[in-house]
């Protein structure tokens, strides 16, 4: 049961990563879970993803740089989706 939920939950993040970025190789996917995990914490327990901030700054840092990431890919993408239109 457990390894069914396992293989669920990859199928949405993939296709979500797909949808976000329109890419699902390996590294994409990756940073996409990291992101998903670090967002969601971060606002259910910002008091939590301060002090990892703190204790973290060079993993802080690393996450900036998967944001920007995803969003420069989430808005290149989204540019191509209209041009086409």
């Amino acid at each position: 049961m457990a390894n069914e939920l396992s293989e669920h939950l990859e199928a949405m993040i993939d296709k979500y990563t797909e949808l976000l970025i329109g890419e699902t190789s390996e590294e994409a996917v990756e940073k996409i879970q990291q992101w998903i995990i670090y967002n969601h914490i971060a606002k259910s327990m910002p008091s939590l993803a301060k002090h990892w901030n703190s204790l973290y700054p060079e993993g802080k840092e690393e996450m900036k740089k998967v944001v920007l990431e995803i969003q420069k890919k989430n808005k290149e993408l989204k540019a191509k989706e209209d041009s086409r239109e």
